[in-house]
């Protein structure tokens, strides 16, 4: 699951995918590699104790699940991290049980592999920025103190001189209030806009409206040849001197690749430029900036764009590094003449974050749980599927590389899919399910937003479990995850986790305090695999009932996120 900067260190999670860049120099919807943090050493216990937990005898269905975590999250896959080797084998063995399940191959070439082209991407130098005031001389912004840049995605070299326009939180959705950018004409112009969003907005909401990437694909919709973020203090008052993004300005991220080798770019012709400071923003704006900053800091923010009177210019290089990766798909064909040609996707990732590059101890973040349980259950699920009469719709399973950077491989596949995209009708995700527990009740992110809603209700009554509501809705858990690359093709999408009723709220605290995105996540470290074939059935029984249902899913009438990407809408 991708590192999602305000919920750690307790709850919860990426992520990626759409707030996870507020934290950096400046946010894309791809993860940057920074250099590994100390690292908290793991309690180590005896080989042969070690060995006594992961060998006890299971019940069948237990050991099966127990059997794909072994092997995915063992030493021997080295974290899994995408572009390795390492998870290149963990491929393969997915690839394997979905032959061995009896799916038919859905990826590149009549395999079961979707070659996934990589590419790492990062500044290259410290390049240059300066302000030209009308009428006056060119001042240096100065690296580190004033600015720090941002890698272009999609050129080598980049060069741009325009007039900054200031467009508050960059946010333009009426239905919220949230009207920054009127009266503002930014065509020709850089766009500078604040981190995150004013208070009041719901959880999804806030994140998805605060993902930079989404503020520079809107300034780029309106006609902006660029954009800058404004560092501004965390609603805590705590402020991360501007200094420490200098330290790691030169950050590795990661997307998939153009034909040409560069980076995929959501804003191609809008380059996202870097993060100016307060020091550096007031170079700009002048005795104007104080009450702009003292308008951010208020309850309820309003802002009239301001343009500055002047020129900022940015000079900067970008440097490329190619990798491979593969999605993994397999198939169960439908069997109703009229509703075979409509897919179901089934998707879980299987990447992680590899290993740690500094510490004492154990290094290797093997994964367990985030997300080698997940892909087990895929793979269980499958099974299920091929033991029982065929679906009506086709049932596509779907393992996806590069999540932790940044939801990657998701979107690759969305935007190469393998079959028609307007034949995908729904996906169910599978991210990070914390199995420690015995679980009792579901949350289904996203269930509220469409007519899976009550399909997802009707499956998990009939298990004898409710459907709880988002335990942290201010978290915005539905745009963080693989699905959210289908919801922005228009395709109703759903994220499952068990709940946090009974003993499952102090769970999911601990492993996440704990053992998220560390060396503790191992296949000893306390998982309820009684609770996996239970996770399974849950899953088999939505996806059975979308798959054989009389009606394609469809948005709730008027659900923002249907209306933004264009999918198919219930009448009323």
């Amino acid at each position: 699951m991708s590192r999602s900067t305000a919920l750690l260190p307790l709850l919860l999670l990426s992520t990626a995918a759409v707030a996870h860049d507020h934290d950096h120099a400046f946010g894309h919807d791809h993860a940057q590699t920074a250099p590994a943090t100390a690292q908290t050493i793991t309690p180590q216990r005896s080989p042969a104790e070690r060995n006594a937990t992961i060998t006890a005898p299971l019940p069948e269905d237990q050991a099966a699940m127990k059997a794909h975590v072994m092997f995915l999250a063992s030493d021997a896959m080295a974290g899994r991290e995408a572009g390795t080797r390492d998870y290149d084998i963990a491929a393969q063995y997915v690839a394997a049980q979905f032959y061995a399940a009896g799916l038919r191959p859905g990826g590149d070439e009549g395999g079961y592999l979707q070659k996934v082209p990589l590419v790492g991407y990062k500044v290259a130098d410290k390049g240059s920025a300066m302000w030209t005031p009308t009428g006056g001389q060119a001042q240096e912004l100065v690296f580190g103190e004033d600015f720090v840049p941002s890698p272009v995605p999609n050129a080598k070299e980049t060069s741009l001189s325009a007039p900054v326009v200031f467009v508050g939180y960059g946010i333009d959705a009426a239905q919220y209030g949230l009207t920054d950018y009127k009266g503002a004409d930014v065509r020709g112009k850089i766009v500078a806009f604040l981190p995150g969003t004013p208070e009041g907005l719901g959880g999804e909401e806030r994140a998805f409206f605060g993902s930079a990437a989404n503020k520079a694909t809107l300034a780029a919709a309106r006609g902006a040849v660029g954009a800058v973020q404004i560092d501004m203090p965390r609603a805590n008052g705590r402020q991360r001197p501007f200094a420490s993004l200098a330290r790691y300005y030169d950050a590795q991220r990661v997307t998939w690749a153009n034909p040409d080798g560069t980076a995929h770019a959501m804003t191609p012709t809008t380059p996202v430029l870097g993060t100016l400071s307060q020091a550096g923003a007031a170079k700009l704006f002048g005795k104007d900036w104080a009450a702009i900053t003292k308008a951010a800091a208020s309850a309820k923010p309003r802002f009239s764009p301001v343009t500055t009177r002047g020129q900022m210019t940015v000079a900067s290089k970008t440097s490329f590094k190619p990798m491979d990766s593969s999605n993994v798909i397999g198939l169960i064909p439908g069997s109703d003449p009229k509703l075979k040609d409509q897919v179901v996707v089934l998707s879980a990732h299987l990447d992680h974050i590899g290993v740690n590059e500094g510490g004492d101890g154990d290094r290797i973040n093997n994964g367990a749980l985030d997300n080698a349980i997940g892909i087990a259950s895929l793979i269980e699920e499958a099974k299920r599927f091929k033991a029982a009469a065929a679906p009506k719709r086709t049932v596509m399973f779907l393992a996806v590389t590069a999540e932790e950077k940044g939801l990657v491989g998701s979107d690759y596949f969305a935007n190469h899919p393998t079959v028609p995209l307007s034949s995908i009708v729904a996906d169910v995700n599978l991210d990070m399910p914390i199995l420690t527990y015995k679980f009792e009740d579901m949350v289904v992110f996203g269930a509220d937003r469409s007519t899976l809603g009550p399909i997802v209700r009707k499956a998990v009554g009939a298990m004898g479990l409710p459907v709880a509501p988002d335990p942290m809705p201010e978290e915005g858990i539905f745009v963080r995850s693989d699905h959210f690359r289908f919801v922005q093709k228009g395709i109703p999408s759903v994220f499952l986790w068990p709940g946090q009723a009974g003993p499952g709220k102090a769970a999911v605290a601990d492993f996440m305090s704990h053992r998220y995105h560390k060396p503790g996540d191992e296949v000893d470290q306390g998982i309820d695999w009684s609770q996996g074939p239970r996770f399974v059935s849950v899953n088999y029984a939505i996806a059975r009932e979308i798959a054989d249902g009389a009606e394609r899913p469809v948005w709730n009438k008027g659900d923002y996120f249907g209306t933004l990407y264009k999918g198919p809408m219930a009448a009323k």
